[in-house]
């Protein structure tokens, strides 16, 4: 290959990188605000935030949009910049001079390949930082939320705790009618008073709930109360947020080899003790111990710790495959777009989306679940990718020899 060759063609493949990062970027900052604007709506609606939260929890917001976005903006620029590629004949010029097809492709696909950790980083970012952020911002603002949907709506509702009131007045509840569910063995708890105020504290995240004068009853207890009675609740109960206990979604990554140590000592801390009663109720024969609802309880949780351990496992795995999801996507796109050289872009684009769509998020779906209940190994949800890879790979190498 001559010099002025080979000055060509890196002038070419320059071009190609700076078409693809202008495309890029326009399309990635079009479809991200429109993603954060689905998001936002999403979030008042299920929170009821007002302005300030609004504003507070959009760079939150902003890593779960991208995570979305990436992907299938920098598959619309592949087919964009290789269609137009193609339809200019540069594909054909480049044969005729002896180079192979290869040589405009490697540098979009070392791109992208370093792009795939960036798309990792922010699965990881929108899960942990971004939603543990969304979630603080719900916390802090919980008191203030309660106070302006009772003010507008006369009723606030979560899993655990259902408030009523005629109104509210000066930062007071009117009349409240307030309902406490326990749990599903648990009577509820309701309590009616003359008024009422509500407090959160974000430190001990707890909601304090102050009756004046009214009537409390549940299961088998009944009564008035002349005085003054509170009621604190966790504010993970009141605000419809995870339980105590993380879940694997929403740890980070760094976080996660810890997360499974300890739940495999919890594991075997809980069968060691399972054992141990077994055994118990063989030698003394009491063999219709082992369905007491305590025996019945720990089998429970030794279930649920060992579907927690597959979640755990899996989650790294989910979060490395839809990062790598971009460079996958342009090994399918890049030789169907060289290959269908008079197409629109758009409809190159769309030919290699719908099959993506149909084949590789419903394999990607169902082998994360399949994963994190343990009926396939965590390394199952590559399969995707795997398909993906396989079908670019088919068509690249039809490119390159044809």
């Amino acid at each position: 290959m001559g010099l002025e060759t080979t000055d060509a063609m890196a002038l070419l493949q320059r071009s190609i990188l700076r078409q693809l990062l202008v495309v890029f970027l326009i399309s990635l900052t079009a479809v991200t605000l429109l993603m954060i604007s689905v998001l936002v709506a999403l979030a008042v609606r299920k929170e009821g935030l007002g302005y300030e939260q609004t504003f507070r929890i959009l760079p939150y917001l902003l890593p779960e949009a991208l995570r979305f976005s990436v992907p299938g903006t920098i598959l619309f620029a592949t087919c964009s910049v290789y269609g137009r590629l193609a339809s200019a004949n540069e594909v054909v010029a480049v044969k005729s001079l002896g180079i192979s097809p290869w040589a405009v492709i490697w540098p979009v696909f070392a791109a992208v390949a370093l792009l795939s950790y960036v798309a990792v980083w922010l699965n990881d970012v929108a899960v942990s930082w971004g939603h543990n952020g969304v979630r603080r911002v719900v916390l802090e603002s919980l008191e203030e939320l309660t106070y302006m949907r009772l003010e507008k709506q006369k009723s606030y509702t979560t899993d655990n705790l259902t408030i009523n009131v005629r109104d509210v007045e000066a930062r007071k509840l009117i009349e409240p009618t307030v309902t406490f569910k326990s749990g599903a063995d648990a009577p509820e708890m309701m309590i009616r008073a003359q008024w009422a105020r509500l407090q959160a504290n974000i430190a001990k995240e707890t909601l304090t709930l102050t009756f004046h004068n009214g009537h409390a009853s549940g299961g088998t207890f009944e009564g008035r109360f002349p005085g003054t009675i509170q009621r604190e609740i966790p504010l993970t109960d009141a605000s419809r947020s995870e339980k105590r206990q993380p879940s694997p979604s929403h740890i980070a990554l760094r976080d996660i080899p810890s997360q499974i140590r300890q739940q495999v000592s919890t594991i075997a801390d809980t069968e060691e003790d399972l054992s141990a009663q077994a055994a118990l109720a063989m030698l003394t024969g009491d063999v219709a111990s082992l369905a007491d609802p305590s025996w019945q309880q720990n089998a429970f949780a030794l279930h649920n710790a060992r579907r927690r351990l597959h979640h755990l496992k899996t989650e790294p795995h989910r979060r490395w495959a839809n990062g790598f999801a971009c460079l996958c996507f342009v090994v399918v796109g890049c030789p169907l777009a060289l290959r269908m050289r008079n197409a629109e872009f758009w409809t190159v684009f769309f030919m290699c989306f719908m099959p993506i769509l149909v084949v590789y998020y419903p394999l990607l779906m169902s082998s994360v679940d399949q994963a994190k209940s343990g009926d396939l190994p965590p390394q199952s949800v590559w399969l995707g990718n795997i398909v993906l890879l396989l079908w670019g790979g088919w068509a690249l190498r039809k490119v390159i020899r044809y």
